[in-house]
């Protein structure tokens, strides 16, 4: 639901809680058939995910990029990586599973075998409940374009181009993640990168200009030409 939940990002105001959902719930933005719908959207998805997830009010991150209409290219990794962050099941499964058959060479994604990782978890669902939760989940990382393929899935290659990598390791950096652990920064699993590949796009996007990387020897430092999301949207987008 990458669509409505750009549209909620659009919408939604640095408001109470309540407020916002009432407006939403009365204008009904989504199109939705019922406003039963629409509260499902809200309370199952959009709230959980981008307002009280793991990143208090995520969808100030989003919002700036939103404003600048960035292309979907630009905005997809980082809504995936913030729905990863609120969905725990999601998060392991990329930094877990998804993250070491790339290592092994191993693209293929079969359904039966990722849906035996998942009960092996011991989530406590009968076989018929796994392989349903199993495909929605590789539905829905198709969608953010980290699988490729309808009926055969396999990974796509690292979907991070600069930009999106910059303004997540702007947000990373924000949020307090020390210049000596980005790198290897667990996050940087849900996109398939090893710490080579987040130095390989940390020298990229200095050479773009859009942050500043240095190292020497066990000398690293990671400066950004703004302080705040909203300046640095206009940064990543060349606006």
């Amino acid at each position: 639901m990458l669509e409505e939940m750009r549209q909620l990002v659009l919408l939604w105001k640095d408001a109470p809680l309540d407020q916002n959902k009432a407006e939403v719930i009365r204008f009904n933005p989504l199109n939705k058939a019922t406003r039963a719908r629409v509260v499902d959207v809200l309370n199952r998805i959009f709230v959980p995910r981008f307002v009280e997830g793991p990143i208090r009010d995520s969808w100030k991150l989003l919002a700036p990029l939103e404003k600048l209409c960035a292309s979907p290219a630009v905005v997809r990794p980082i809504y995936f990586w913030l729905t990863a962050l609120a969905e725990p099941l999601m998060y392991d499964f990329c930094t877990q599973y998804l993250s070491s058959r790339r290592v092994l060479g191993l693209h293929a994604i079969n359904v039966n075998e990722a849906a035996g990782w998942i009960q092996a978890r011991g989530c406590g669902w009968s076989e018929v409940v796994t392989i349903k939760v199993t495909r929605a989940l590789l539905a829905a990382l198709r969608d953010f374009g980290v699988l490729e393929g309808k009926a055969r899935k396999h990974l796509a290659s690292p979907p991070l181009p600069p930009p999106s990598f910059a303004y997540i390791t702007f947000c990373l950096h924000q949020s307090g993640v020390a210049v000596r652990n980005m790198l290897a920064h667990p996050d940087w699993k849900l996109f398939m990168l090893t710490p080579g590949d987040v130095e390989h796009l940390l020298l990229e996007s200095h050479q773009q200009r859009l942050l500043e990387y240095q190292a020497a020897g066990s000398v690293v430092s990671l400066s950004f030409p703004v302080s705040t999301a909203e300046e640095y949207a206009h940064v990543v987008l060349g606006r």
